[in-house]
């Protein structure tokens, strides 16, 4: 899963990315001060895979990792090139979902490019840039295939009609996301590469004295993204920069004091899980080995097979499964076994979130 992190200057984007990463990209007081991409690969933090570690005890253990992006600050007009607009863009589209940092706090020393604190009228800014690129997108394929309706192949004809649509809503300010694709045209759209596409967490970076309350920023924004089919995630990145640098003993106290469950990462990467429709199966290895795989949800078997290797994928014979509350249950495979609750499933198995998986294949010669 790779996650991009975008929004205006001086949202907290670059300080949210340090935290999240517990490393030390630039995150200074000026417009572009990130101007390549930094990306970060993060381990999924997951309790289950401590469990069934215990249980297990292997040489090794490997968990499920995200990629965050750290994109360039976007301005008014970056769809047409202004500032750093088409690197921004291109930049975006490359990633699986986006964490739309928004500014709702005050800071005497940080400037606002707008001028002033408006989280909903930041949210316009970057999603109108979105909504203007992908229409220009839009606008060239239709111009290629122009020609290609006049030879008057069915296709082009339901690929024009698909794409009016598409450019109309658009125009209406309406994200693809929240538009009805006709079903055996959505790979084609998908194709397409439209950033408006894309799922949206919008992540609210908030004052640490307001970490814990119900601000009316925070109020707003969910209700936009209700429309918006987004999620809302509010944090303080300079709090969670301060949490990170701090021992793993030392963040439970530091949480408790403002009151909160969890650091922003670990519920930050649920909200991504959640609108990627994302799950993790876990492998053994035969005692050596325990790892963590994410997968999209309503994966066959077989191509969860495939996600660990392409030779077991081919070579596919069975799965082996247990669910993980069922191994916790009885407390080793062994006795799991005894009771009946380790499973043989087909290659057509969809596969579940917590399940643990033996593939049994035969390698092709």
């Amino acid at each position: 899963m790779r996650i991009g992190i975008v929004g205006l200057p001086n949202s907290g984007k670059s300080t949210l990315f340090n935290a999240l990463t517990a490393s030390e990209v630039q995150a200074e007081n000026y417009p572009f001060c990130t101007i390549d991409p930094n990306i970060g690969v993060v381990e999924v933090p997951d309790e289950r895979l401590i469990k069934i570690s215990q249980i297990v005890k292997p040489q090794k253990v490997t968990p499920a990792t995200i990629q965050f992006v750290d994109i360039a600050g976007l301005v008014k007009g970056a769809s047409r090139g202004e500032g750093l607009g088409n690197q921004f863009l291109s930049h975006i589209r490359a990633v699986d979902a986006i964490a739309h940092v928004v500014r709702a706090f005050e800071e005497e020393n940080v400037s606002h490019v707008e001028g002033r604190i408006d989280p909903l009228r930041d949210i316009e800014i970057v999603n109108t840039e979105l909504i203007l690129s992908d229409l220009e997108l839009v606008e060239k394929r239709l111009q290629k295939l122009e020609k290609l309706v006049k030879t008057g192949e069915k296709v082009y004809r339901e690929q024009q009609k698909v794409l009016l649509d598409i450019r109309e809503d658009l125009e209406r300010e309406i994200p693809l996301r929240n538009q009805d694709i006709p079903e055996n045209y959505q790979e084609f759209v998908k194709g397409l590469g439209l950033l408006t596409q894309k799922p949206v967490i919008y992540v609210v970076n908030i004052n640490e004295r307001d970490l814990g309350k119900q601000s009316p920023f925070i109020e707003q924004i969910k209700e936009f993204a209700a429309m918006d089919s987004s999620q809302v995630l509010d944090i303080c990145a300079r709090f969670e920069m301060e949490l990170a640098q701090l021992e793993e003993d030392e963040k439970a106290p530091f949480l408790e004091d403002f009151d909160l469950k969890e650091p922003g990462l670990k519920r930050l990467i649920k909200k991504g899980y959640g609108i990627l429709r994302l799950i993790t199966f876990f492998t053994t290895t035969g005692g050596k080995e325990v790892r963590a795989w994410t997968l999209k949800q309503g994966t066959p078997a077989v191509d969860a097979a495939g996600k660990i290797h392409t030779d077991i994928q081919k070579g596919f014979i069975r799965a082996e499964v247990v669910s993980y509350d069922d191994l916790v249950k009885t407390g080793n495979f062994t006795a799991a076994r005894e009771k009946g609750l380790i499973r043989l499933e087909g290659r057509a198995y969809i596969v579940e979130d917590g399940d643990i998986i033996h593939f049994r294949f035969n390698v092709q010669s």
